[in-house]
């Protein structure tokens, strides 16, 4: 018995010696402990993967989500931006006219693109951090219906804060969206905005806005709209942008243009953005216009007014109060003594009530801002 108990141990430690061996060769020193039944039964099953959009939580889930709609409804599809079949090239030089017609007024848009369903899409910058086309299907129901927020913070390529005695308004530069605010809501999304002039803003792009604007409210169609902007070689700053428009049913609004990102008597850098006023020019005036024809204004529509104070009055986005610089009252935008000051007793803000106050303006007793 004593020998059989012998035999027992020894054979029990080259066991153990050999198991240890074993481990020392696959570069484990440590035996790893086993998982009980239990453990093992509550693993989940090994599930083989043959089509990716075929994954889905457990059908009882009520979060249960599909692959197309996990995608948010907010996030930017760039394979939905085409490109419109234009160059720089084919436009004149400025004139004095804020836009002027491109491809006779047709958009470059394809009868597919002009049946797709509402959406908005907005192209990433590119290496030198600039905006690219921004492309819509606007329906009524993307149109915003509380005022635009702050975009102070949005500082676009080529963007200098600079002011000239001889802008209106004084400010070259707007953060100018490329879709309208207005017309799907976009309020301080960078990929949206890029630096243009006064002149650009309010001249240029803001009768066309205002056009698409009224037509979705009047009709409640669709309207397929684009905005390229153009920038040459690695100008920081577009030397305009291309605005394409259609209405999907009854073609009621359609245009293409390219509106001039300039500002007439200021020389632009489109670089850097830099500035300077132009050296006059003999026979014209810092607008650009006829020195014998200065009593007439003319307004986004055409018309022309002789008295100045006839002339609408267009209010730029973001304005706060319109300052009347020759009464120092201050006005809310929609205020009826707005439309009776003279244009170069307009000047727009966008500060507060406290610092106009502060700047030695009063305010107007009509409609108490």
């Amino acid at each position: 018995m004593r020998r059989l108990k012998l035999v027992i141990i020894i054979l029990a430690v080259l066991f153990v010696a050999g198991c240890a061996e074993y481990d020392a060769q696959s570069g484990s020193g440590v035996v790893e402990e086993v998982p009980d039944n239990d453990v093992i039964q509550d693993l989940p099953e090994i599930i083989e993967i043959n089509d990716f959009e075929e994954i889905s939580l457990s059908e009882n889930d009520p979060e249960t989500l599909s692959v197309e709609e996990t995608i948010s409804e907010n996030e930017s599809h760039e394979d939905t931006i085409s490109q419109p079949d234009f160059t720089l090239s084919e436009i004149p030089d400025f004139d004095g006219v804020p836009y002027v017609e491109v491809n006779g007024g047709k958009p470059y848009f394809t009868e597919e693109e002009l049946v797709a369903k509402p959406y908005e899409s907005y192209s990433p910058f590119d290496l030198l951090g600039r905006c690219g086309t921004a492309m819509a299907m606007i329906s009524p129901d993307m149109m915003p219906t509380e005022p635009r927020g702050v975009i102070g913070e949005v500082r676009p390529s080529g963007w200098d804060t600079v002011k000239y005695d001889v802008i209106p308004d004084r400010y070259l530069y707007n953060r100018c969206h490329l879709i309208a605010y207005q017309l799907t809501g976009q309020n301080d999304n960078e990929l949206n905005l890029i630096t243009g002039t006064r002149y650009l803003n309010i001249d240029g792009m803001l009768w066309w806005e205002n056009k698409v604007a009224d037509y979705i409210s009047m009709t409640g169609d669709n309207v397929l709209y684009r905005v390229t902007p153009c920038f040459e070689g690695g100008d920081l700053v577009a030397k305009g942008v291309l605005m394409e428009a259609q209405s999907v049913h009854d073609g009621g609004t359609c245009f293409c243009v390219f509106c001039y990102n300039v500002q007439p008597g200021i020389e632009i850098n489109y670089a850097d953005g830099s500035s300077c006023v132009m050296e006059p020019v003999q026979g014209a005036t810092a607008n650009g216009t006829d020195p014998e024809k200065e009593s007439v204004t003319s307004d986004l529509h055409g018309a022309t007014y002789e008295d100045n104070s006839m002339a609408r009055t267009v209010i730029p986005e973001g304005t706060a109060y319109v300052l009347n610089t020759n009464t120092y009252k201050f006005h809310l935008p929609e205020c009826d003594s707005v439309g009776d000051m003279k244009p170069k007793n307009t000047e727009f803000f966008d500060g507060t009530r406290e610092e106009a106050v502060q700047m030695g303006y009063e305010p107007c007793g009509r409609c108490n801002p």
